[in-house]
C-alpha cells in the first residue's frame, strides 16, 4: 500500500477543491498516483453530477464579457444564492463567457462540446468537475453573442443582464457623450422589462389578438357596448397605442425624461452628436426567470427537521 503524506492530499485538494477526505480516499484507490486520484475524482464527479439531476437549480448568475467587437452573455444556474457567490464558481463562469467568445458555438450543446478555455477537459466535463467539487447541481441554461457596437448592464451582481445593439456612425460613437447615451438604454431595459423593440417587431397575429380582446372588452362595458362601431375601433387605436408603450423598448417613456420617449431620446441624442444612432436589438437576461422553483409543504418541512 502506498504512502499517502497530507502533503499528498493537500496538494490533490489544491488541485481539484475536493475536501480532504475525498482527496485521501482518491490517493488511496490510486495508490498514491496523482493524476489517477484526479480521474478517480472526476469520476465520482460524474457520479455525484447524475445524483444531482433532479434538483431544481433557479438560483444562479447571469455574467457578461466584451472582447473587440464580440459580447458574450451567458446564464448559469445553481441550486441557492450561496453558490452563485462562490468567487471559484464566478471564475468558473467567466471562463465559460471567454470560451464562447473564442470559440463562438451554436448552441448550448455545441458549447458543452468545446476544450473549456486553457485546459484540455470539454466544457461538460468541466461542469461536472464544478458541481462534484461545490456539491451543488448547475444548468449552462443560455449564452448569446452579439457582434457590433453594444452597451451592457448586469443588475445586482448577476441577478439581470443586458446587452444592447446599436448601429452608429463614427461622429455619434466617438463622441465621449457616447457611453453614457448608450448606458442609459441598457439600464432602462433592465429596470422595464419588454417583449419587442418597436412597434414594426410585434407579430400581426399579437396585435390582433390585442385589438379582440380590447374590442371585447368594450363591448362587455356597459357605459361603452351601445357606442357606434366607428368610436369603438377609435378606442381600440388608442389601447393598441399603449399595448405598443408598454410592451416595445423604444415606445417607452424613457425612465429620465418622461416627456419623451426612448425613440426620441435617442433621435435628441443623435442630433445632439451631429450623428446617426439607431438602437437595432436587445436582449435581457433575468436569472431563473421561467424556472419552476420546488415548493415543499411547511408542516412537511418541519417534520423532516425534526425525524430526519
Amino acid at each position: 500500500m502506498a504512502n499517502i503524506t497530507a502533503k499528498d492530499v493537500a496538494e490533490l485538494r489544491k488541485k481539484t477543491g475536493c475536501g480532504m477526505m475525498e482527496c485521501k480516499k482518491a490517493l488511496v484507490e490510486a495508490e498514491g498516483n496523482m493524476d489517477e486520484a484526479i480521474k478517480v475524482l472526476r469520476e465520482r464527479g460524474l457520479a455525484v453530477a447524475a445524483k444531482k439531476a433532479d434538483r431544481i437549480a433557479a438560483d444562479g448568475l447571469v455574467d457578461i464579457l466584451t472582447v473587440g467587437d464580440s459580447t458574450a452573455m451567458i446564464e448559469v444556474n445553481t441550486e441557492t444564492d450561496f453558490v452563485a457567490k462562490n468567487e471559484s464558481f464566478r471564475e468558473f463562469v467567466r471562463g465559460l463567457l471567454e470560451t464562447i467568445i473564442e470559440n463562438k458555438p451554436a448552441d448550448v450543446d455545441a458549447l458543452k462540446a468545446c476544450k473549456y478555455k486553457g485546459g484540455d477537459l470539454t466544457v461538460e466535463d468541466k461542469m461536472k468537475e464544478m458541481i462534484f467539487t461545490i456539491g451543488e447541481k448547475m444548468d449552462l441554461r443560455r449564452f448569446i453573442v452579439v457582434d457590433g457596437t453594444t452597451s451592457t448592464y448586469i443588475h445586482g451582481g448577476g441577478a439581470i443582464g443586458v446587452v444592447i445593439k446599436f448601429e452608429a456612425d463614427d461622429a455619434a460613437k466617438n463622441n465621449p457623450g457616447f457611453a453614457e447615451f448608450a448606458k442609459n438604454i441598457a439600464l432602462q431595459t433592465a429596470a422595464y422589462p419588454v417583449e419587442y423593440l418597436n412597434r414594426e417587431a410585434v407579430p400581426a397575429s399579437r396585435i390582433a389578438e390585442e385589438r379582440e380582446i380590447i374590442k371585447t372588452q368594450i363591448d362587455n362595458d356597459e357605459k361603452n357596448a351601445k357606442k357606434p362601431e366607428q368610436i369603438k375601433e377609435k378606442m381600440v387605436d388608442g389601447k393598441i397605442g399603449k399595448f405598443f408603450e408598454a410592451n416595445c423598448l423604444l415606445e417607452q417613456a424613457y425612465v429620465k425624461d418622461d416627456s419623451m420617449s426612448v425613440q426620441k431620446y435617442v433621435d435628441v441624442t443623435a442630433k445632439e452628436f451631429g450623428g446617426k444612432i439607431a438602437v437595432t436589438g436587445f436582449v435581457r437576461y433575468e436569472k431563473g426567470e421561467g424556472i419552476q422553483k420546488r415548493e415543499e409543504n411547511f408542516a412537511d418541512e418541519i417534520n423532516k427537521m425534526v425525524n430526519g
